[in-house]
């Protein structure tokens, strides 16, 4: 009897607190409404039903006549543009040799990839790709390649596979030029990580069409805009997954290597980039298949390639042919992800068979 009257304070102590627990969401949400009640009461008596948002600023400006001051009322949303166009104009100015630049070295790239790719004879391009596609897939991989393959040139779309599969070449390239690095860099320094994920997730959630407008911008309508709104658009897969490949390299096996007298760049590029390759090649899987559907978008700065033929198919109302240039990049994305995918799997048995 004694054991359980002292058991009660405690026991009521746990109950009082539970329920002061349960008290307190209920009085924050009274609290959060009655601020809604009162802000909704305020605005109706001050501005009436129809409040609209303050979408004008007052800005001084030089009057064309008469020399003096006056204040206009503009829109926060003019303010603002003209201010971007007035950013940009001043970095395209300051550094016109420099755009101008890559923009001659990038289609300076690209045409020598289309002439030799245009250049070597279609069977000869079939039979490689079917090759490579048994080699690393079987029969079921090199019959689904070749049948693709064939669709696409019996539909007259073999040029203009080619032209996307350059533009697509060129941007990944790039992609992965800066993307591993990046990746690495995020893997061994966490302030680079904590700087870069901001950016990676807007870029990740930043609609398609809006990566358009730098390339516009800077370059101007045609490849090179094109190319370079790919590289934004695809390349955070591989940073991100390099990032994680390398970070999930067990703590152990890097102690380990260590201890054996190994530097942090013997480590990195004998144990760390070797253990993580398959998520690498992941990421480069994902950053292939992004270029690709970002290259098909970007025929709508004049980029050239299978998303003509879609965006002309849409213009002129022809479903046709808009369906058999759509099958066509579809069957393009398989074909490269199955060659991908079989050969990151290849490297993962010859990881599993060696350890």
């Amino acid at each position: 009897m004694a054991q359980a009257e002292r058991s009660a304070p405690g026991r009521w102590a746990s109950l009082s607190g539970n329920a002061s627990d349960r008290i307190r969401p209920h009085r924050a949400w009274v609290g959060g409404l009655a601020s809604v009640g009162l802000v909704l009461l305020v605005s109706l008596l001050v501005w009436g039903p129809a409040m609209g948002f303050p979408t004008t600023v007052s800005t001084s400006e030089v009057a064309t006549t008469g020399g003096g001051s006056i204040t206009l009322e503009r829109s926060v949303r003019e303010v603002a543009s003209r201010s971007i166009d007035d950013v940009v104009k001043g970095m395209t100015d300051a550094g016109s040799w420099l755009f101008d630049g890559i923009s001659a070295a990038v289609d300076t790239v690209l045409v020598r990839i289309e002439d030799v790719l245009k250049w070597v004879p279609w069977p000869t391009v079939t039979i490689g790709i079917g090759l490579v596609a048994v080699a690393v897939g079987g029969w079921r991989l090199l019959a689904f390649t070749v049948s693709a393959l064939l669709f696409i040139g019996f539909m007259d779309l073999w040029a203009n596979m080619i032209d996307t599969v350059a533009l697509m070449v060129v941007a990944v390239a790039i992609a992965v030029l800066f993307g591993l690095p990046l990746g690495i860099l995020g893997s061994r320094n966490q302030l680079a990580d904590n700087l870069m994920r901001p950016v990676l997730d807007a870029m990740q959630t930043m609609p398609s069409f809006v990566y358009l407008l730098p390339g516009i911008l800077f370059f101007g309508l045609g490849k090179t805009a094109g190319i370079f709104a790919t590289i934004i658009y695809a390349i955070p897969p591989v940073i991100r997954l390099t990032n994680l490949g390398i970070r999930q390299v067990p703590s152990e096996t890097i102690e380990a290597v260590r201890s054996f007298g190994a530097s942090p760049f013997q480590t990195l590029m004998k144990v760390q980039i070797p253990m993580a390759l398959p998520t690498i090649m992941a990421g480069i899987n994902q950053t292939t298949l992004m270029a690709l559907a970002m290259v098909t978008i970007a025929s709508m700065v004049a980029a050239g390639g299978l998303g003509d033929n879609v965006l002309r198919a849409l213009q002129k109302n022809q479903p046709g042919n808009g369906a058999i240039a759509g099958l066509s990049i579809v069957f393009l994305a398989i074909i490269i992800d199955r060659l991908m995918q079989a050969v990151s799997r290849g490297q993962t048995d010859m990881q599993r068979s060696a350890g």
